[in-house]
């Protein structure tokens, strides 16, 4: 076996399929496109499922890939296995009806065993296949190298996740020798496939070629897809280990580098303490996910892809403290992540300037929440100490884990020095729960999908021309889809799918929607409404439209669009690259499209930005676009090679995947970006850009919606009228006097408030002269207990301070009824004795409610008034109970 480090292995994978014709898939974004079943792209063959699945026909049938990728369902074997992680790679080969068998398992031996590759010994490699699959077995054995009875039948080799695509599996295991053994001979797992160290998988073939349908149980009575299609699939990570010897994935050149410089961090050794251990491998594999990831585009947040970010990078923190490093540090590794990961992922050390920012922000918000989770245990424990309790509960201690990021292990850790433990039982139910609720998010891979053999086999030409052309006269029908089926003609009222052979209607595409409009008669009259446009497997563009007569292929068509709805759509598509380019000029710093929606009636804009965007801020990024409208830019577009389209500054959307050729919209000098949109051919037509809102739609996204044209001249309209209003309203003789007007209102309503407040201080004189005549003895102390309805806080507080400043008792208490809600507060002159807390504490349960405070001053709320009477009566027993302590 040849000596090759992690970046050779990947690339010699993907150099041995391009010699056997695939085309090199690059790896595509963590985040899914398109793909709302999947959290995350957790495999190699999650990008490519709308080439199995028929929605696209890709240029060539045979594909190969390292793609990188992302799992957390077991995100808590994290650093206890050998193998488990959230973020990882996979090598793969696929044929989309192209090859199958006789090609893919000759193929992948010899890329295992051939010197000129990976240089594999045939005597290492075991093979298991499904028992009724014998042509696989026979294909294998007849390797010219393959050592004799090195495969193994096996029940479970056959892929097959419900209704769909399905077919055996083959796998190819690696013998690491009797060192890596870790069971004995005898131990019915100790063979290739069992669990155990020493037989480790390396690689998965699946043979798509069955349909599973609806009632079938019985994988033999499937029937045969009409496509066979191959999908295999090699963690990098594993081979690499095995090529270097490794006891586990994290001892490798794709991990160590990051180890040792934690090693540097904490002042600790890798591989000295077990426990130790788990969080050097956390941290490791932890910072690629969250460094990948945000690479990517997606940003920390409470829910889906933001909250995996969260709480891998708090785990990674924590395990930080454990070793201890208590400063910020992850943002140290991301260039170690870069350098790593270079050859063939170059833009993590490009995006640095994006990644370490967001990671500093989020792990210094941590720190602050860390302090917070610290508090709240405080507080559990000590809570269980006054309820005389022997344990913390498992709900509590997942909260600690599941919103502050506290590993279990650190709660008991806290729990046993103040002599309790945790509920282990229920914390793992709670965990359980949160699992479940995780994978039902992570979605199901359906690796190929149904495959829609009608608009597969679609391969009629047809020419979008919109970008030139509004309308076209003598279209030719050139397919007609009913019920999923091609047919020559279509009947009136039914909804059909229709391509034409050449067509103005745009289809749905880059966050801008569909046209729609008709297809008409020479005559005019109108034959069908078009009201979806969507791309087809062979890119064509297919029309979803409801017939209002009939139609039969062949037929000559004119293709009319709505165009009040196109130019709309066209003029917001255009201020949506001013807006971007703007937000750019204005803000500048990490500012980046996070995403885009282009309707008729506004446009929505999101992009990457710490904290809210000020309104002077704001006012200049409008006015700056209203400047460039005024300035009347002409809008127009070439098509060129990518390389060329850099050259001249247009600006791409990260996360998007670009042809080999490009089309390059400009508006005037002001903005180029790479786009395959409809636009205003000037700058002028938009006539008015008006910001609806500012919003934050997780951490570290923005969204803005505006409104131009006709929209934004509306929006005025009605924020005039609803001045006009206001000033009738405030008896304003014009407009301009309104903020005076409301200037004015405002002094004189704190003029009012001073006199209430006064009156309320005289009442509060008042009251307290007649409950201060009154102080009862309990105990050794002295105190005041009354009740004055219609009281606030803040007039009971005043009370208090009058309290003190005469001296009268020990302590005192007050309650009100507010409004059907029971208030008290109670202050102590000798709180070493007395504590006000306490006295809170033990009062409040009678008002159906709780508080606490200092032992100085304390007040609580609760929802039963009529308890008020009750509480204070309790006030003297609890004074004589400190007496008996």
């Amino acid at each position: 076996m040849k000596k090759l480090n992690s970046a050779q292995i990947r690339q010699m994978f993907l150099d041995f399929f391009q010699s056997k014709g695939h085309k090199i898939e690059p790896s595509q974004s963590l985040i899914p496109q398109d793909d709302p079943s999947l959290l995350w792209i957790n495999s190699g063959v999650a990008t490519l499922k709308k080439y199995f699945d028929g929605s696209v026909i890709p240029d060539n049938p045979r594909i190969t890939n390292a793609q990188k990728s992302i799992r957390t369902n077991d995100i808590e074997n994290v650093g206890h296995t050998a193998r488990h992680h959230t973020f990882f790679e996979m090598l793969g080969n696929f044929s989309v009806g192209d090859y199958f068998k006789k090609e893919a398992i000759p193929w992948a031996w010899e890329l295992l065993t051939s010197p000129e590759w990976y240089g594999i010994e045939p005597e290492k490699l075991f093979i298991t296949y499904y028992p009724r699959d014998t042509e696989t077995k026979e294909l294998w054995e007849s390797q010219a190298d393959f050592v004799a009875g090195h495969t193994i039948p096996q029940d479970d080799n056959f892929w097959d996740i419900g209704e769909g695509p399905s077919g055996p599996d083959t796998e190819v295991f690696f013998d690491r020798g009797p060192k890596f053994q870790n069971l004995p001979d005898n131990d019915p797992e100790m063979y290739p496939g069992g669990e155990n160290e020493r037989y480790l998988e390396i690689w998965n073939i699946v043979f798509s070629q069955f349909n599973h349908l609806p009632g079938l149980t019985d994988n033999s009575k499937y029937p045969e897809l009409p496509h066979k299609n191959i999908d295999t699939g090699m963690g990098l990570e594993r081979v690499v280990s095995i090529f270097e010897n490794a006891p586990t994935n994290f001892e490798t050149d794709l991990f160590l580098p990051i180890i040792r410089k934690v090693e540097q961090l904490s002042g600790k050794r890798y591989g000295k303490i077990k426990d130790e251990d788990v969080s050097f491998k956390v941290i490791a594999d932890h910072i690629r996910a969250v460094t990948f990831a945000i690479s990517d585009g997606a940003l920390p947040g409470n829910t889906g892809r933001g909250y995996v970010i969260r709480r891998l990078l708090r785990r990674a923190v924590m395990h930080g403290r454990k070793l201890g490093i208590e400063k910020p540090f992850l943002t140290q590794l991301v260039p170690i992540v870069g350098k790593i990961m270079e050859a063939y992922y170059p833009e993590i050390l490009e995006n640095e300037d994006k990644i370490i920012p967001v990671i500093q922000s989020e792990e210094g918000r941590f720190n602050k929440t860390l302090t917070a989770g610290l508090n709240l245990l405080d507080d559990l424990i000590e809570k269980a100490h006054k309820d005389n309790a022997t344990h913390i509960s498992g709900k509590d201690a997942f909260k600690l884990f599941d919103t502050y990021g506290f590993p279990l292990e650190l709660t008991e850790e806290q729990a046993a020095d103040a002599g309790l433990t945790v509920d282990t039982t229920s914390f793992d139910k709670e965990m359980k729960d949160q699992q479940n609720r995780a994978r039902t998010a992570q979605g199901k891979l359906k690796t190929f999908g149904f495959q829609d053999e009608a608009l597969m086999s679609l391969k009629v030409p047809s020419v979008y021309v919109g970008w030139k052309q509004s309308s076209v006269d003598d279209a030719k029908i050139a397919a007609i889809i009913v019920d999923d089926q091609q047919v020559d003609d279509a009947k009136a009222g039914q909804k059909a799918l229709l391509i034409f052979d050449k067509t103005p209607f745009y289809a749905e595409m880059g966050g801008e929607v569909a046209d729609q409009g008709t297809v008409q008669a020479a005559n005019g009259k109108v034959l069908a409404q078009v009201t979806d446009v969507q791309n087809a497997p062979n890119k064509q563009h297919i029309h979803t439209a409801k017939l209002i007569s009939d139609l039969k292929i062949g037929q000559k068509v004119n293709l009319r669009l709505d165009m009040h709805r196109h130019v709309a759509v066209s003029k917001n598509h255009t201020a949506t690259h001013l807006l971007d380019q703007a937000l750019r000029n204005v803000i500048a710093g990490n500012i980046h499209q996070a995403g885009s929606l282009v309707e008729p009636d506004y446009l929505r804009f999101d992009f990457t930005h710490q904290g809210p965007v000020p309104t002077e801020t704001l006012d200049r990024i409008e006015d700056l676009v209203n400047q460039k409208i005024a300035d009347a830019l002409p809008v127009s577009w070439i098509e060129t090679d990518i390389e060329s389209a850099k050259k001249l500054g247009a600006v791409a959307v990260f996360g998007e995947k670009y042809g080999k050729k490009v089309r390059v919209v400009s508006i005037g000098d002001f903005n180029k970006e790479f786009d395959g949109g409809t636009h205003a051919k000037n700058t002028s037509e938009l006539g008015l850009f008006k910001i609806v809102s500012e919003s934050g739609i997780g951490a570290g996204t923005r969204r803005i919606e505006a409104v131009t044209g006709q929209s934004a001249f509306k929006m005025l309209k009605n924020h005039e009228k609803l001045l006009k209003k206001a000033a009738e309203f405030l008896s304003a003789q014009k407009l301009a006097d309104v903020p005076d007007k409301i200037v004015d209102l405002q002094n004189n309503l704190k003029n009012v408030q001073k006199q209430v407040e006064s009156l309320s201080d005289k009442a509060a004189n008042v009251a307290a002269d007649k409950i201060f005549e009154k102080t009862l003895e309990a105990g050794k102390y002295s105190y005041i207990a009354a009740q004055i309805d219609n009281q606030t806080v803040d007039g009971l507080r005043k009370i208090v301070d009058e309290w003190r400043q005469r001296a009268v008792s020990d302590l005192i208490i007050i309650a009100t009824n507010n409004n059907g809600k029971a208030l008290l507060v109670a202050a102590s002159a000798k709180p070493n004795e007395v504590k006000a807390g306490n006295v809170v504490k033990a009062i409040s349960p009678k008002i159906q409610g709780g508080g606490g405070g200092r032992p100085d001053f304390a007040q609580a709320g609760g929802k039963n008034p009529a308890g008020i009477a009750n509480a204070l009566a309790s006030v003297s027993e609890y004074l004589e109970s400190l007496d008996q302590r």
